[in-house]
């Protein structure tokens, strides 16, 4: 089994990548759906995290809420890093079960969609990384339009990640997705060859 890191900055189209490489056959494994997946109603991370950034991020349901939280925890580097070391450990341990279990189902290639992979270093465990590259200005406009975000909180989230240039330094193959969705699928259709004339 072949695990393939895929990250770029938020905004960067980077799920859409995702999706269609899972059209080629290629399973999944989402950080952010595991990150969401942690933080469900009744599970440890939820409480914690209520503890660190106040009870009201929990809604009358019990579940969290999201839009609230973000605002907190990335209101500063510092904030930042209290959200990171409740919930990573978490997704770590999720992410290790479904790596085994996609092993244990027979993949070829697993896509790991993780938008901290550079950040953490974690690049250096995939056999291959893909980078998802767009403009900051385009994510921020992309932000604010498809997202919903103030343009002043998609800045701080982009302010919050590593600088572009050190993860394009990480990649073993870069998109761009600064243009239409047609050049974003010829581009994927040519890192599909190349990995598996590479690693299949």
């Amino acid at each position: 089994m072949k695990l393939i890191g895929l990250t770029g900055g938020i905004g960067s189209g980077k799920s859409t990548v995702a999706q269609l490489l899972v059209r080629h056959g290629w399973e999944l494994v989402d950080a952010d759906q595991i990150a969401r997946d942690i933080v469900e109603p009744v599970q440890p991370a939820l409480t914690e995290l209520a503890q660190a950034f106040g009870e009201d991020i929990l809604q009358e349901d019990g579940s969290l809420d999201r839009r609230l939280l973000a605002s907190r925890a990335f209101s500063s580097r510092e904030k930042t890093a209290v959200l990171n070391s409740i919930t990573h450990p978490r997704i770590n341990e999720e992410t290790q079960a479904r790596f085994d279990a996609a092993r244990q189902a027979g993949a070829d290639f697993v896509v790991y969609d993780m938008p901290l992979l550079v950040d953490k270093g974690l690049h250096k465990d995939m056999d291959a990384t893909i980078v998802v590259d767009v403009d900051a200005e385009e994510r921020v406009r992309r932000l604010v339009a498809y997202r919903g975000l103030d343009e002043e909180d998609a800045r701080r989230r982009i302010a919050a990640q590593i600088p572009d240039d050190v993860r394009r330094a990480a990649a073993d193959f870069i998109i761009d997705n600064n243009g239409p969705r047609e050049a974003l699928d010829e581009q994927v259709e040519e890192v599909v060859e190349k990995l598996r004339a590479r690693l299949g």
